[in-house]
């Protein structure tokens, strides 16, 4: 979602670490960084959006930095149903 003044926005399960050619890569493709679930739109809170990371995996970030693979679909509607 971007740094802002808001302090829950700036918090561990809304950011990801990332090297400066992809941070690049995501603000010249918003669009594209959105439908990855890459970036997250507001009102939306980060810790209830899952991210794709590169294992192709959907995970949940919390507010202490740890990653959670437990995709529940009532709280990720674009996850897959089934596997």
């Amino acid at each position: 979602m971007g740094g802002a003044r808001e302090p829950w926005i700036n918090q561990a399960h809304n950011l990801l670490l990332v090297c400066t050619v992809c941070n690049s890569w995501f603000e010249d493709h918003p669009r594209e960084s959105y439908e990855a679930w890459w970036k997250v739109r507001r009102p939306q809170l980060p810790g209830e959006v899952a991210v794709r990371y590169p294992d192709g995996r959907l995970y949940f970030l919390t507010p202490d930095g740890v990653r959670s693979t437990q995709v529940e679909a009532a709280r990720c509607p674009r996850a897959p149903l089934s596997s």
